[in-house]
């Protein structure tokens, strides 16, 4: 950017502007993916905490399996958008990989408390991560933090499990024919 008829700098600038001007080019240079940087399908995950903070995941444990930290990151907007609404909290459940029944005050027979509801959250530990009970106080924490302020729950922890049943049968095809014999006089 030495060439004066492409510079924004007024004539009047000073050295210091001019190199600045020149790092700053060079700089504008570099090539940048922002799309993907900002997809947390795609960004590296080294990069996904400082993503979550960004679109403001509001728990982060390194701990998680990486499926689980970009499923909460795509899920954040949404969440913050719900944030107190019985939609959010099935959404965040949903994030961790899990199953909630929710059962409000009003759907209980005979009706609840007011402003309570009983959660069945089913975790199936999909994608190789294991259900610690660590790993559902998260899962719990988060859902205090976007469920409706007045509202107070009932937790029952549900258990989701994969099986198959054995059966075996057999067949034998038989034949028979009834014969009716008379005694000969």
């Amino acid at each position: 950017m030495n060439d004066p008829l492409h510079s924004l700098l007024p004539p009047t600038a000073t050295p210091l502007m001019r190199t600045l001007e020149q790092v700053m080019a060079r700089l504008a240079d570099i090539p940048i993916p922002f799309k993907q940087l900002w997809d947390p399908h795609t960004c590296p995950e080294p990069l996904l905490p400082w993503l979550a903070w960004s679109l403001s995941v509001d728990t982060w444990r390194s701990t998680w399996p990486v499926h689980i930290k970009r499923a909460r990151i795509a899920a954040a907007i949404e969440i913050q958008r719900c944030k107190g609404s019985v939609k959010s909290v099935r959404d965040v459940v949903r994030s961790f990989g899990g199953d909630v029944l929710i059962t409000e005050w009003w759907q209980q027979n005979p009706p609840a408390a007011p402003h309570t509801f009983t959660l069945l959250l089913t975790l199936s530990g999909q994608g190789g991560s294991q259900t610690t009970a660590e790993f559902v106080a998260d899962v719990i924490t988060e859902v205090i933090r976007t469920k409706p302020v007045r509202s107070h729950f009932t937790f029952t922890q549900g258990v989701h499990t994969i099986g198959q049943i054995g059966l075996l049968g057999g067949a034998q095809i038989t034949a028979y024919r009834r014969l009716h014999l008379a005694q000969a006089t």
